[in-house]
């Protein structure tokens, strides 16, 4: 079951499969506002929505490679950081 995350303004849920769906993994992918041409050349993060509470990144110009997935302790810290460093 896809969740809704139509309220959450610049967010989609994409999918991630493999055989055939049977193993899917749903994330709702976010570009960052001050990404360049439109998103196509930056990063892309999001939530994992299987209740594991992770979250993920992947490269936007390369989006076939995959994603990392960090736990939500490790995420935290990421972004504690970056607000640290005023970024």
């Amino acid at each position: 079951m896809r969740p809704d995350v139509s309220s959450v303004v610049g967010w989609r849920a994409s999918s991630d499969s493999a055989n055939g769906n049977a193993k899917c993994v749903e994330i709702g992918w976010h570009i960052s506002s001050h990404s360049p041409s439109g998103g196509a050349s930056c990063v892309e993060a999001g939530p994992v929505f299987d209740g594991s509470a992770r979250f993920a990144v992947r490269d936007s110009t390369q989006r076939d490679l995959g994603f990392l997935s960090f736990g939500h302790s490790e995420w935290n810290a990421f972004l504690h950081a970056v607000q640290r460093a005023g970024l």
